[in-house]
């Protein structure tokens, strides 16, 4: 006010002087500010002219085919971007002046002078903003090498108009006339702006054109090195990130990330796209150092503890610590400089004046710590997740080095999905505790300088105000220990549910063949309940905390202004607004304080579990003792040794085992199920725990496992394992293998994608594609365990000749075989019983010496009695080989599926297609009905009009006291209170309570909503996942279900709720600010407009990006989870290769993609808040603008004063609702996930009603086949190609032929795992097509190929829907060979099963799904999948005999490589190709010497009676 009163009076000099003066010359006319501001606005309406005549001309060209060809040509010299900026900045600045000046006017009387001021400003803004979108859409994109001469023209006379105003000023000045500080200001800026536009149009050199993304948003500031990144249309994978060499002012204003969102503008962006991190930020270039640095700390890995741990992770990001506490500190110490200053603001108003110009100060101090605000804060929040991505990478390299060398009883106290939790929430918890790290000794600084400010005003009150604020910390102390608990709680119980979910997912095969499917899922539903119980406790004490929280600055501020009266200390609107805006950011400490204590509680709890996992016991490293390669004639050397897989058990499981292999031997083991076989390979791997003795090993060593560990991937990839390409050796492996055919009747051949756990792969192809993997390693030692069991006979006997005796004559091989007919080949065969070698030495030396070897070659030959009318010569080689070795197209699983965009598994595709498609997501913008979809799920969204009401009456509260208090208190001391001190202090107590009730209300709903959706979303999802077709999960890697079952649901459960809310309450909070600014001056709106426009625009711009980067941290974390659940799973065979080095590497290269987009989704965000940060503090400062220009006694000052206290806070909350909404966008796609999984197709009903079979059914068990056909995919070729037999009710029915001749297909159409693409299948007169899955699945019993065992006990094993009594129990057990041995055990019937079932041996394990079968006994049809291929010879018939007992009634289908598990049959059908070849009793087959039949039996008796 003073400012233009001066001005005022300046003018009016002025005018006396020159006006009045009797020589009125046109020199003296040319020195009138009226000549000096029309010569300017003609000057810009002839630009503003010739602008537009361009753009027509322009247009008019473009529509006769002659636009520019150049797109997105730049010269470097030029300062495109800068110019663009400057452009934008004298625009602005115009139009700020002319409305400042308009508003001072208005009030009074106007001149010419004035008018023709106002004219010039206007058209300044126009014009300058027409050049601004002149250069955006025209210039720019044309290719000039200069700037249009008109244009270079113009800005010189601009520079000399400009420097010609600025001289009269300066001479004006100098002879003492007191020029309007406006004109100054406004010629100052012209002569700055015209000296670089000369600059730029007159010495601009051409650096020659590049390529630009030139549409960016403005304020990009200088980042050349990004847009040469871009420019070269490098990938992501190539290029490193901008950030790493980026200029000081394109670091301070994001602009390095510019070129990456403008990307995500104009294309989906994919993780090309995305560059790569900076060497120092990289896990690759970071792990190594942070484990030197622990295992420093720490000695060795298995003494790290949470402290020593915390030290090395805060060691390997001590610089952004430091640099962060830094930018903390100015940040609080900016916050405080409004709330200090408001007392002053608001008595400068009331007429107090300490010096001259002192309006136009206050607000240019206001203005700076603003920016100083924006920018520490800004950084501050960047850095800080700069360092969480660091430490979040490093953990998970570490919890995956750990998972590689975890011993195996460790494994089984911790299992896969456990482990996968590790990394999947607690290492993620660790990196988000990144934002709250400075907060515990922030709050402390921020009372502190709160105190002193209030001290100031209030005196001795605020020592009240520190009393009240300790008691509202102190009420954080149950409430912390409350949520610390119920968090303890909650991880817990997610651990055993995704620990149940991991488990179920691996064998949802074998569940759907038994009908169990909805028995696991309501186990499921019964963690989850648990879960949900301390869930809810959690979200509610929450609610509780939160309540306590917002209430918290209303509480400290009736405490405070109520001491102050009982003190007696007068209280005046200045000092009261200053305290009220004190406590506003007070408040944000505060409030975030429980937050902050959830947080430090919840990573403690998850460094806790991390740092008791990384202690587990490794592998003991001295089991073995290695000799270097030829130093010894001793391959394999065992003294003494005992050992057991449980240390603390009394009975070892291996008992003094003595052995010595000399190189280039062949040793066979045998021995009966459970006689220690498989521990013996593991003791010579390392694998099993030493009591005593010694191992000595030399040489290299491969090993074939007896359950197939198969890699997703390809195959080549899987047979190479990290080994160079040899074409001509990996040729002929593949013939040595069988596998040559297999590969030609696939599209891809060797190329083909496997899927999780070889899916897409028959038994056999698994075990063939692992023999290929050990030979191509060529290694000294190789370790068979069992590798013909899950091969036809004529494949068994071409690996054992072409690999054992073929490619590995000159190695040495220990090979465990159940097959007879294999050991008369060994040099040395070892027959094991009890875990203690029997017998040792040749096959007929030993065959007389002992009862152990010759009960199993009893066995064998009573087994081959049954072939006594077969002769042995009838089969001649030449005829077996040529029978086709097998077709890959009825592996066991779906061949070619892909998941499309719906989440979907859908099987329409190529048949080109790879079984493994890379992971879909959605595209583009979430759609509006995921957001409304979410928020009316829970109680079709009733609660959401109360939560919105009580936000409302919040904020109007909230408004209502501090207008209260301003208002009713004096602005002096000298003038009268409008009402009295208790009167004041009990109407605010009044405003104060409602507004916390509302706060109460607000969070009781908002909790309850949320948890009411997460709930029903869960049960959604997971009933859609268990009633999907079996194909949906051969084609769907299980870490993709996984990560939506724990990461996507740990959001819905405890982020999106809260994230909605902010969303609502911040822009409700935003309309009150505006509310209150604009009561005092209506012409802000005037400045909200254009800014909220810019603000919406800006977030528009960014949101692509920003979102297709949160979708790429979903995808990208899929592949980090899965290859560790499969490392896991895998880790013998990885370390068996000595491959740890290699898988180690690759996972530190997905955990690398995983943080790249993790780290530009941080830079994008802070991208955006720097702007909008800018853009508000602009507004703010205008806004103080417009209320000092107010004359004196127009406004109440107390009420001007409680505008700039909300004004304050209005770029923080304006970034607050954008941020909120961006967040929500990139939370909400969990949502969006999990709804992608809902919509699976679904298998058909479990039950039709009008459709179910009696109860006895089927009575008879005859199995009707009709035409059946059967295709894995609509365009794929049919597998089964018109089926027509009958298998008679109560009848043994064998079905042999090669490896993949159809085998398996057909079970799975009899289960209707596959549905027939024609044809029927007929059980007793009932097609099974037209009844229940349940029904049908639920009357037929099989034993599965693959033997599957899950985590429990031995009675939930047998008996999951608890329908038997324990006497039935003992009876199956006993009835199929285990008896003895569970009583053996201590537990018996609740003797523990590890998951998997790895504390039992294979053939164990198949003896337990025997089980399974006999106590279902009122099954009329049993299916027998290769049940006995694990099981020695002796066990075999032994359960042929049971199974001939029990279920002599019965109809027992058979598949078996072991033709003499089918002999018995009552009929035999061989498939070839997916048609029947023969089909009849055995005996009229084998009479027939030419039948394919005879043949096989033939050829098997060869193999069975040679001494080769």
């Amino acid at each position: 006010m003073e400012l233009l009163a001066s001005s005022k009076h300046g003018m009016s000099i002025l005018f006396s002087r020159y006006y009045s003066s009797p020589m009125h010359s046109a020199t003296d006319f040319l020195l009138k500010p009226v000549f000096l501001r029309g010569v300017s606005g003609s000057l810009h309406l002839v630009l503003l002219f010739v602008l537009f005549i361009s753009c027509v001309c322009k247009k008019f060209k473009v529509g006769r085919g002659e636009g520019p060809k150049g797109r997105f040509k730049n010269t470097r010299g030029l300062y495109h971007k800068q110019t663009l900026i400057c452009c934008l900045g004298v625009s602005v600045f115009s139009l700020a002046l002319c409305l400042l000046n308009y508003f001072y006017w208005y009030r009074n009387a106007w001149s010419d002078e004035r008018l023709v001021t106002l004219l010039d400003l206007a058209l300044r803004a126009l014009t300058w903003g027409s050049l601004c979108v002149y250069f955006r859409t025209q210039l720019f994109n044309s290719g000039e090498p200069k700037y249009p001469f008109l244009l270079r023209v113009w800005w010189g006379f601009y520079l000399l108009m400009s420097c010609y105003c600025l001289v009269i000023d300066i001479a004006l000045y100098r002879k003492h006339v007191n020029v309007s500080v406006q004109y100054f200001v406004s010629d100052i800026v012209s002569v700055v702006t015209g000296l670089f536009f000369c600059y730029v149009g007159y010495f601009g050199k051409n650096e020659g054109t590049e390529d630009t993304f030139l549409e960016e948003p403005l304020l990009n500031g200088d980042s050349s090195e990004s847009n040469e990144a871009v420019s070269n249309k490098c990938k992501g994978g190539e290029t490193v990130t901008p950030f790493s060499n980026a200029g000081i002012f394109s670091i301070l204003t994001f602009s390095w990330m510019g070129p990456l969102i403008a990307v995500g503008n104009k294309k989906t962006i994919d993780l090309e796209d995305v560059p790569q991190l900076d060497p120092c930020d990289s896990v690759v270039g970071s792990f190594p150092t942070f484990k030197n640095k622990l295992e420093v700390e720490s000695g060795t890995i298995n003494r790290i503890t949470t402290l020593k741990l915390v030290k090395a992770l805060i060691s390997s990001v001590w610089k952004e610590i430091l640099f962060t506490a830094l930018l903390v500190v100015i940040y609080a110490l900016a916050s405080y400089v409004g709330p200090y200053l408001i007392d002053t603001f608001v008595q400068y108003l009331n007429g107090r004046r300490e010096f001259k110009n002192e309006g136009y100060t206050l607000v240019s101090v206001f203005f700076a710590a603003k920016l100083v605000e924006c920018l520490s804060q800004r950084h501050w929040f960047f850095r800080v997740q700069h360092a969480g991505i660091k430490v979040r990478s490093v953990l998970i390299a570490m919890i995956y080095n750990k998972g590689l060398t975890l011993s195996c009883q460790s494994k089984q106290g911790n299992t896969s999905g456990e482990i996968i939790n590790f990394m999947s929430v607690d290492a993620e918890r660790i990196g988000d505790f990144a934002w709250y790290m400075h907060d515990p000794w922030m709050v402390l600084l921020q009372v502190a300088i709160a105190l002193l400010i209030l001290y100031k005003n209030l005196g001795l009150a605020s020592i009240a105000t520190l009393i009240a604020t300790i008691v509202v910390m102190l009420a954080n102390v149950p409430l912390g220990k409350l949520q610390e608990k119920f968090q303890e709680k909650i991880m817990e119980s997610k651990d055993k549910r995704m620990k149940a979910t991991s488990e179920i997912l691996r064998n949802m095969r074998i569940l759907k063949l038994q009908g169990w499917e909805m028995k696991f899922l309501s186990k499921i539903n019964e963690l989850r309940k648990t879960e949900e119980g301390w869930l809810k406790k959690f979200v509610y004490t929450s609610a509780m905390t939160s309540f306590v929280f917002w209430g918290a600055p209303t509480f400290v501020s009736v405490v405070t202004f109520g001491a102050c009266i009982l003190m007696g200390i007068p209280l005046e609107s200045g000092k009261i607004l200053s305290a009220l805006a004190t406590f506003r950011i007070l408040q944000e400490p505060i409030y975030n304080l429980p937050d902050t204590i959830s947080m430090i509680v919840q990573t403690k709890v998850s460094l806790d579990r991390i740092a008791s996992f990384l202690r587990l016991d490794d592998l003991q490293s001295d089991v073995i003792e290695k000799l270097p390669r030829g130093s010894s004639d001793t391959a394999i050397e065992i003294i003494d040794g005992n050992f057991s897989w449980e240390l603390s058990s009394p009975n070892p499981t291996l008992k003094d085992i003595n052995l010595k292999v000399q190189h280039g031997i062949r040793v066979a083991v045998c021995g009966t199920v459970g006689s220690g076989k498989s521990s013996l390979l593991s003791c010579i791997l390392g694998e099993m725990p030493k009591i005593s003795g010694t191992i000595k090993l030399c040489g290299t060593k491969a090993y074939v496992a007896q359950t197939p560990w198969i890699q997703s991937g390809k195959i080549e990839e899987n047979i190479l394992f990290g080994k160079e390409m040899d074409r001509e050796k990996y040729e002929s492996i593949l013939e040595a293998c069988s596998l040559k055919k297999d590969l030609e009747i696939l599209s891809f051949g060797d190329q083909t994608v496997i899927g999780e756990r070889g899916i897409n792969l028959s038994g056999g192809q698994k075990q063939r594609v692992q023999i290929a993997r050990a030979l191509y390693q060529d290694a000294d030692i190789y370790l068979f365990d069992d590798p013909f069991s899950a091969v036809d006979a004529h494949t068994g006997s071409h690996l054992f000749k072409e690999c054992l005796l073929g490619r590995l004559s000159s190695k040495t091989v220990v090979y465990i075989t159940h097959q007879v007919e294999f050991l008369p080949a060994a040099d040395l065969i070892l027959v094991m019983k009890d875990g203690r070698i029997t017998q040792a030495g040749k096959y007929d030396d030993i065959l007389n010496s002992g009862t152990d070897f010759m009960e199993l070659v009893g066995a064998h030959k009573n087994a081959l009695s049954a072939l006594d009318s077969a002769e042995a010569g009838s089969a001649s080689e030449s005829t077996s080989m040529s029978m086709e070795d097998g077709s890959m197209a009825s592996a066991n699983g779906v061949v070619q599926k892909q998941e499309n965009k719906d989440g979907k598994a859908d099987d329409i595709v190529g048949s080109k297609g790879q079984i493994i498609q890379e992971e879909e997501r959605e595209k583009g913008k979430v759609s509006f009905s995921v957001y409304w979809k979410y928020i009316t799920m829970a109680y079709g969204g009733a609660l959401v009009p109360f939560i919105l009401l009580a936000m409302v009456l919040f904020q109007l509260l909230q408004i209502g006291s501090n207008y209260w208090m301003a208002w009713a208190s004096p602005v002096s001391q000298d003038m009268k209170p409008a009402v009295g001190s208790s009167m004041l202090i009990i109407v605010y107590v009044a405003l104060a309570i409602g507004s916390s009730f509302c706060v109460l209300v607000r969070s009781s709903l908002l909790v309850t909503a949320g948890y009411k959706t997460a709930t029903l979303l869960f049960n959604k999802m997971h009933f859609c996942i268990f009633r999907a077709p079996m194909s949906f999960f051969d084609s769907t890697p299980s870490g993709r279900i996984l990560n939506r079952a724990s990461t996507d649901q740990s959001a819905v459960d405890l982020n999106i709720p809260f994230q909605v809310g902010g969303v609502a309450s911040s822009v409700i909070q935003l309309l009150g600010i505006i509310a209150v600014m604009s009561q005092v001056a209506w012409q802000v709106f005037i400045i909200f407009i254009p800014v909220i426009g810019t603000c919406i625009w800006y977030q528009q711009y960014y949101i692509p990006s920003a979102r297709e980067l949160a979708r790429l941290v979903g995808v990208c974390k899929a592949p980090v989870l899965q290859h560790f659940s499969e490392t896991i799973s895998g880790s013998t065979t990885i370390r068996s290769f000595d491959e740890q080095s290699r898988f180690s590497g690759t996972n530190l290269k997905l955990t690398d993609a995983y943080c790249r987009p993790k780290f530009h989704i941080a830079g994008a965000m802070e991208w955006l808040c720097f702007r909008l940060d800018m853009l508000s503090s602009i507004t703010f400062a205008v806004s103080l603008l417009f209320v000092i220009s107010i004359p004196e006694g127009v406004i109440e000052p107390g009420i001007a004063g409680l505008a700039v206290t909300y004004g304050l806070n209005l770029n923080m909350l304006q970034m607050w609702v954008i941020w909120n909404i961006c967040q929500l966008e990139n939370k909400i796609i969990s949502v969006e996930r999990i709804f992608q999984y809902t919509c699976i197709s679904s298998e058909p009903p479990l039950v039709i009603e009008q459709n179910q079979p009696d109860l006895s059914w089927p009575s008879h068990g005859e199995v009707d086949i009709c035409d059946l056909q059967v295709r894995y995919a609509p365009q794929m070729p049919l597998v089964l190609r018109g089926l027509t037999c009958t298998f008679p009710g109560g009848m043994k029915t064998g079905i042999v032929g090669r490896t993949g001749s159809g085998k398996t297909t057909l079970i799975q159409a009899l289960f209707r795992i596959v549905e027939p693409a024609a044809g029927q299948i007929m059980i007793d007169g009932i097609n099974i097509s037209l009844i229940g899955l349940h029904d049908l699945r639920s009357r037929l019993s099989i034993i599965p190929q693959d033997p599957t065992m899950f985590e429990g006990t031995i009675r939930s094993n047998l008996d999951p829907l608890e329908e038997y009594t324990d006497e039935q129990i003992w009876e199956a057990l006993d009835k199929c060979q285990l008896g003895d041995e569970v009583r053996k055990k201590e537990g018996k019937l609740d003797s523990a099963v590890s998951e998997n079932g790895e504390n039992w041996s294979v053939g164990q394990r198949q003896l337990v799904c025997l089980g399974r079968v006999l106590l279902k006994r009122s099954s009329k049809v049993l299916v027998l999948d290769e049940a006995t291929a694990s099981v020695d010879t002796a066990t075999d018939n032994l359960i042929q005999q049971t199974l001939r007992q029990h279920f002599f009634n019965c109809t027992v289908i058979t598949i078996a490589h072991r033709i003499t598990s089918v002999l018995g049959s009552d009929m035999v059908l061989l498939l070839s190709n997916g048609l029947i070849e023969e089909c009849d009793s055995p005996t009229r087959l084998l009479e027939n010497k030419s039948s394919s039949f005879a043949q096989l039996v033939a050829e098997y008796t060869v193999r069975s009676n040679s001494r080769v």
